[in-house]
């Protein structure tokens, strides 16, 4: 998930109301040579996702010359999510989506839902699945059949300014490991020193950023302390999000700004700029400090953890490749997935677009060509990811997580978590009903 700002996506919202307009008997793919297939993605040619994902067609295209041929259609995304998925979007409503598609990872239980797309299970006993992280499994799996595969991955760590940390008095020896990651009360601790030093907030949690990375970046604070978004099934909120653990969960992250240890007004790049001494943020954040702000110090911390159960959890999830219902070059289309998704052409994304890699095997062999904070972000993924809900309604429910994020953090008004916590799980709930009725 390389951005420089996850954004909020629409399109599970729209599919539940186009779900009559799909089924797997329909096959809208036009091309006369009965080997190529149509992939559609949502970047454009010219990034450096782009450039890598050519590199990975061609060679796809050269290894099955003359018998497999894939051909992309770039389909940049808007600021706002729209461009790509409302292309999706139409295909859907007249028949017309290509073998191919690529998917955010929290879609995956709308389109496997709506039979968008089809299951991979049968294709994939010769991919190696075995290598493949268990959050990339986690994300593209729905009632138990895997569904879309990631081709790249993500995670999100501390950022810190290591002058503005020793200038404070804090000691390498007094930072986290992925061994030893620091408790919540050893990370407010820390934070209260910062403040107390610099007379500004320690960190910036991306509190003020209002979208999808509240729910991407907040979860694993729930998780960490047994708590949870939706059960298993992605059934059940009530229950779940406002359980004794996901409510502790929210006070520690209310009693972060009630504390002024983060800020809910930040200052535009304030860790970039020198302001803030940390920063909550991804991988993709590497790529801006690297390439514009070369004179901070920095290195990444991995997620503090629960004081209860003492459980390091991580966010992952990225863009996947999903085979459509509506293509006849069932063979052809899985043959490309699996080549997209392999060690090498892992290899070339990772290391072409600065993003994590997707299999164990791909992480052994770039860990030693890429920065000190990006290889902890790997490790942390691959001892700690874990997918954000697999839930057919996923947009309402996360919607309500960032509200409920809201909620606890403006605490003029002394809001009440519990109260929020029950009154956001409902209104989860009856997102999820609505949906699995459809």
């Amino acid at each position: 998930m390389r951005r420089n700002k996850i954004v909020f996506t629409t399109s599970a919202l729209i599919l539940t109301s186009l779900m009559a307009a799909c089924s797997a008997g329909d096959s809208q793919s036009e091309s006369a040579d009965p080997g190529e297939i149509k992939v559609w993605v949502q970047f454009s040619d010219e990034t450096a996702e782009g450039k890598a994902w050519q590199e990975i067609v061609n060679g796809f295209n050269e290894e099955n010359e003359g018998k497999y041929k894939a051909v992309t259609e770039y389909i940049p995304r808007s600021g706002s999510g729209g461009g790509y998925e409302d292309k999706v979007n139409a295909a859907i409503t007249t028949s017309t989506l290509p073998d191919v598609i690529t998917l955010d990872g929290p879609n995956t239980a709308a389109y496997a839902h709506s039979k968008v797309i089809a299951p991979l299970d049968e294709y994939l006993e010769d991919a190696d699945m075995d290598d493949v992280f268990d959050s990339v499994i986690q994300q593209g799996t729905y009632d138990g059949k895997f569904y879309a595969f990631g081709f790249s991955e993500s995670n999100v760590g501390i950022y810190y300014n290591k002058t503005m940390f020793k200038e404070a008095g804090i000691s390498e020896e007094a930072l986290p490991t992925l061994e030893s990651p620091w408790t919540w009360s050893e990370f407010s601790a820390i934070s209260k020193t910062l403040v107390d030093y610099y007379k500004e907030p320690a960190i910036d949690m991306q509190i003020a950023s209002n979208d999808e990375m509240l729910t991407y970046a907040y979860t694993p604070f729930l998780w960490s302390n047994g708590g949870d978004v939706v059960n298993g099934e992605g059934t059940e909120a009530v229950g779940y999000f406002d359980n004794e653990q996901s409510i502790e969960a929210l006070s520690f992250i209310q009693s972060l700004v009630k504390e002024g240890y983060t800020t809910i007004s930040p200052i535009e790049k304030g860790f970039e700029t020198g302001k803030y001494p940390m920063l909550l943020s991804g991988s993709w954040t590497i790529f801006d400090l690297e390439e514009n702000y070369t004179d901070i110090d920095y290195g990444i911390l991995p997620y503090p953890v629960s004081d209860t159960t003492k459980e390091l959890v991580s966010p992952t999830g990225s863009w996947q490749l999903g085979m459509t219902t509506q293509t006849e070059k069932k063979e052809a289309s899985a043959a490309f997935i699996k080549y997209a998704t392999n060690t090498e052409s892992s290899r070339i994304m990772s290391l072409g677009n600065s993003v994590l890699p997707i299999r164990q095997s791909t992480m052994e062999l770039i860990k030693d060509e890429v920065s000190e904070g990006m290889r902890m972000l790997m490790e942390q993924n691959q001892i700690s990811g874990r997918a954000r809900p697999v839930v057919v309604a996923y947009p309402q429910v996360s919607r309500a997580f960032q509200q409920a994020i809201q909620d606890v953090s403006y605490f003029e008004e002394n809001p009440d978590v519990q109260k929020i916590a029950k009154a956001r799980a409902l209104e989860m709930q009856q997102a999820i009903d609505q949906s699995l009725k459809q």
